[in-house]
């Protein structure tokens, strides 16, 4: 019993919860047709919520204020960048994912830049990137219209056993991330800016060096993040991160970590994906409209964060 209240007590299970009930309530009203292939196709789309969730669960922990509002911009320029140096050719696929990769670690670095020159809130620093990556991005990518090497494309949508190989990946990733965060200098450093920043730098940590560091690694999360998209969908686009600048907050408050900074909940941000991606499921099988799929999306998330303690981290 102790061991169950101490489990129910954990702010990321209710994330992992909610997936689970919506997932029962998909498969009660189609009979019981398809609930595996719900599965598969949820961890499929999951993982590319997770990788930007994770970066952007880093850089909410540093603190009130501290969120990437550029990665929908970076993600698609990312994605433009990795097809066009693939072009194509299954022997530029490192090259292209590299590509990828310093194309985001550029943006998030030029973030940070952005908050530390002109001393400008975070928030404002992003947005006001992400409509210059964006434009960019347009003279850039516009009309592209190479498809990702073949290979590329396969190991994007390859399964084990029904179980898409990205989630394998990424679940050890996360993993990494999670021992990063509690085991490592840097994550101990994140949380410690996180709970006071005075203290933390009163206490040795070179808290600009972190916060470049976390803001570059959230940069480039997000230019993996366009390169995977790119080869899952069979192509670049200007758009197609559009929907992650939500659903990485989204993901990251639902999944336990506090958006006053300091305490971060790395499981939960897969349940809270896995929750997101079954909802969104769930109510298309329902047939629900547009207008009343984003509001009923809204309401259950809040339902969700509310019963999961998320107004107690919110004061």
């Amino acid at each position: 019993m102790a061991s169950l209240q101490t489990l129910i007590a954990k702010p990321w299970i209710w994330s992992f919860l909610g997936a689970l009930l919506v997932w029962l309530a998909t498969v009660a009203f189609t009979g019981g047709y398809g609930g595996g292939g719900m599965i598969t196709a949820a961890l499929s789309l999951a993982v590319f919520t997770v990788i930007v969730g994770v970066g952007q669960m880093f850089v909410i922990t540093l603190g009130p204020g501290n969120v990437d509002l550029s990665l929908p911009a970076n993600i698609g320029l990312a994605s433009a960048v990795a097809m066009k140096v693939m072009d194509g050719n299954d022997s530029m696929i490192v090259v292209g994912l590299l590509a990828a990769l310093a194309c985001g670690m550029a943006v998030g670095a030029a973030n940070y830049l952005l908050i530390w020159a002109l001393r400008i809130p975070p928030i404002i620093a992003t947005l006001s990137a992400s409509f210059i990556i964006q434009s960019i991005d347009i003279s850039y990518g516009r009309g592209l219209q190479i498809k990702p090497p073949p290979g590329f494309a396969d190991f994007t949508n390859w399964q084990i056993l029904g179980v898409p190989v990205l989630a394998i990946l990424t679940v050890l990733f996360t993993i990494g991330a999670a021992i990063a965060l509690q085991r490592m200098i840097y994550g101990r450093s994140v949380l410690a800016i996180g709970q006071n920043i005075r203290a933390a730098w009163l206490a040795g940590v070179n808290v600009g060096r972190i916060r470049f560091l976390t803001y570059t690694l959230s940069g480039m999360l997000g230019g993996l993040d366009g390169a995977l998209l790119a080869g899952y969908f069979r192509g670049a686009n200007v758009d197609i991160g559009n929907e992650y600048l939500l659903a990485s907050i989204a993901v990251v408050v639902i999944g336990g970590t506090s958006v006053a900074g300091g305490k971060a909940n790395v499981p939960g941000v897969w349940g809270a994906a896995l929750f997101l991606v079954l909802l969104l499921t769930m109510l298309n099988t329902f047939g629900v409209s547009a207008g009343v799929r984003l509001l009923l999306t809204g309401l259950i998330i809040v339902g969700v964060i509310t019963v999961a303690g998320g107004q107690k981290a919110l004061r």
